[in-house]
């Protein structure tokens, strides 16, 4: 974006035509200014703090994020993320389908993840699909517990049903 002047640069080394010529190496950041992030495709992205959805907050809608949620206050929706942690003063109406799922407070519907657990604060009501959980001792829940391998593909289809055949089909 921007670049040092190539004149009054200390490291650059006049040409033949006595023009300042590029330096060899970039020359370092002022002092005062913050070092720019570099977001190439060989450099990792930093990563995000969580996103926290405070106790006085309510949403109606779906959230959907690739980083992590805290939610401490009240969602009628479906919520996808990387990290979803349920707060203890959270409330969740709808389905949850994140790698990682902590759930401290209510949540009244599907939970689908990789790792789901249950915090003895827990109160869940509606089937939990997962590759691993762990449930503590005085955590409230009410449905059923299904293992997957993949818990997060949500478009899974039984494969033990066969298609029937149309009745719709010519009879020979």
């Amino acid at each position: 974006m921007f670049s040092k002047s190539k004149i009054n640069d200390p490291n650059a080394k006049p040409t033949e035509d006595g023009a300042p010529a590029a330096p060899s190496k970039p020359a370092p950041a002022p002092s005062g200014a913050a070092p720019k992030p570099d977001f190439s495709a060989s450099a990792p992205r930093p990563k995000a703090p969580p996103s926290t959805l405070s106790t006085d907050l309510t949403i109606t809608g779906n959230l959907k994020t690739t980083g992590d949620i805290q939610v401490e206050g009240n969602v009628e929706g479906d919520i996808r993320a990387h990290l979803l942690t349920v707060g203890e003063t959270a409330v969740i109406k709808g389905e949850i389908v994140a790698d990682d799922v902590v759930v401290n407070g209510r949540v009244i519907g599907r939970v689908r993840g990789l790792k789901v657990r249950l915090t003895s604060t827990a109160r869940v009501e509606g089937d939990i699909i997962h590759k691993t959980i762990a449930i503590e001792s005085g955590a409230h829940f009410e449905g059923s517990v299904q293992r997957q391998d993949d818990p997060l593909n949500t478009g899974a289809t039984n494969p033990t049903k066969a298609a029937a055949p149309s009745s719709d089909a010519p009879k020979a």
